[in-house]
C-alpha cells in the first residue's frame, strides 16, 4: 500500500517533525551574515589580522604539540592558567583562572553551573545577542531588564532590577555589545550587592576590554572578597585569535570548582592550548595593534560627528552610531562597495567594526556619499 500521508518538504518542516525540546521550538540560531565581501566590518573581528612574529611563534609552538596528539591534553591546562593569571595580574592566581573554547562556552558553562531548569538569568537588552540564546540552550529562563533612553545603565536603576526580578545569573556587557560604552564599577557594586538575596552569579563580560579608553577601570578590580562575581574575557580580539576559539574567566577559586563538574573531559584541545600560549607570550606585538585599532576607532566617531551622525562613546574595536534616516539603505550602499556593516536591529542605527586604516577610509568614504545621496 502507498502511503499518502504529505511528507514534509522544507528543512523546517523536517525540524518541526523532530521530538524536540518544546522551550526550543521556534527559536534561531546565533548568525551574523557570512558573506564574501573585501571589506569585513560586521563581527568585531581584530582587522590587523596575527602579527609574523606571532604566527611564527604558533607554529613553533603547535609543531611541538602535535609530536604528544595521541595523548589526552591537560584537562587543568595547567601552563595556560598561569600564564593568564600572569597576563591579567591584579595578584590573580592560576585556581582563579578558567578557559574554554571561546568566551561563549565560558559562559555556557556558567549556566550549566548556576542556572537550568528552575533558574532565571537577567541581561540588559540591547547587549550580546548570545545571552538569551545560551540560557535557552540551558534550560534557563532569560529574564530581560531595561536600560535608560540612550542605552545606558546606572547603578541605581541595574540594582532595583535585580532587587525586584531576583535573578540567579546577571549578566553586566562592559563595554556593552552592541553599544560599545563600558559600564561604571559602581553598576557593578550595586547589582553584586543587590544580589546578595538570591545569591545570584554576576558575570561581567569584558569580551573587549583591551580596547578600553584610558582611565577606564577592569571589574578584576572588584574580586576580592565577592565570591559570586566573574569577569570573562577572550583573546578572539585583541589576541586576533577569533579563528582559535579561546576564551576565560577570572573568579574565586571555588567558582572554577563548579565549573569542573559541567566541562567535558579534556575539552581544551591541546592545539588550542599550545596556540594561546605562544600569543600570550608573544603579546607586545598584539598590543601595538591594538593601539592601531583604537586609532580608527576615535577616528570613526569623530568622522561620524562630522558627518552629524550620534556615535556612541566607545570602549571597545567598534563603534554604534545612530541618527541614521534608512539604516537598511545605508548597509545595502556599503556593501555594494564591498564594505560589510552590522546592522543590530536597532532603529536609525548601525554598527561598525574598527578596520585598517585602508578599511575604515573606505567606509567613511562610502557612507559620506551615501549621507550625500540623501540629502540630494
Amino acid at each position: 500500500m502507498n502511503d499518502q500521508t504529505a511528507q514534509p518538504t522544507s528543512r523546517e518542516e523536517r525540524l518541526a517533525g523532530l521530538p524536540l525540546r518544546e522551550d526550543l521550538r521556534g527559536q534561531h540560531p546565533y548568525g551574523a551574515p557570512q558573506l564574501d565581501v573585501p571589506i569585513m566590518l560586521n563581527v568585531n573581528e581584530n582587522t590587523y589580522g596575527v602579527p609574523q612574529d606571532v604566527q611564527e611563534a604558533i607554529t613553533r609552538s603547535v609543531r611541538e604539540a602535535v609530536s604528544s596528539l595521541n595523548r589526552y591534553p591537560d584537562r587543568e591546562f595547567t601552563e595556560l592558567r598561569e600564564a593568564l593569571a600572569e597576563y591579567l595580574g591584579h595578584g590573580l592566581t592560576p585556581e582563579q583562572l578558567w578557559a574554554a573554547n571561546g568566551s561563549n562556552e565560558v559562559l555556557q558553562q556558567l549556566l550549566q553551573a548556576f542556572g537550568g531548569p528552575g533558574r532565571s538569568a537577567l541581561g540588559f537588552p540591547p547587549t550580546y545577542s548570545m545571552y538569551p540564546l545560551l540560557a535557552a540552550g540551558t534550560g534557563t529562563a532569560y529574564l530581560k531588564g531595561v536600560r535608560d533612553a540612550d542605552y545606558e545603565l546606572t547603578a541605581d536603576s541595574a540594582a532595583r532590577q535585580v532587587r525586584e526580578l531576583a535573578p540567579n545569573v546577571v549578566f553586566l556587557c562592559s563595554p556593552n555589545n552592541p553599544t560599545g560604552t563600558a559600564l561604571g564599577l559602581d553598576v557593578v557594586e550595586a547589582v553584586y550587592e543587590a544580589s546578595e538575596a538570591s545569591q545570584a552569579i554576576v558575570i561581567v563580560d569584558e569580551a573587549y576590554a583591551e580596547f578600553a579608553q584610558l582611565g577606564t577601570q577592569s571589574a578584576l578590580t572588584l574580586l576580592p572578597g565577592r565570591p559570586r562575581l566573574v569577569v570573562s574575557r577572550t583573546m578572539s580580539k585583541a589576541f586576533a585569535l577569533a579563528g582559535a576559539r579561546l576564551g576565560y574567566l577570572a573568579a574565586a577559586p571555588e567558582v572554577t570548582d563548579a565549573l569542573r563538574l559541567v566541562r567535558l573531559p579534556y575539552h581544551l584541545s591541546a592545539i588550542t592550548q599550545a596556540t594561546a600560549l605562544a600569543a600570550l607570550r608573544h603579546r607586545a606585538s598584539l598590543m601595538s595593534e591594538v593601539e592601531a585599532i583604537k586609532h580608527q576607532r576615535d577616528r570613526i566617531v569623530k568622522e561620524l560627528e562630522r558627518l552629524g551622525l550620534r556615535p556612541a562613546s566607545s570602549d571597545s574595536n567598534f563603534v554604534f552610531f545612530t541618527g541614521l534616516a534608512d539604516p537598511q539603505r545605508i548597509w545595502r550602499g556599503l556593501l555594494e562597495a564591498g564594505v560589510l556593516v552590522r546592522d543590530v536591529g536597532i532603529p536609525g542605527s548601525l554598527r561598525v567594526t574598527a578596520g585598517t586604516e585602508s578599511e575604515t577610509s573606505a567606509f567613511l568614504s562610502r557612507l559620506e556619499e551615501l549621507l550625500e545621496e540623501e540629502q540630494a
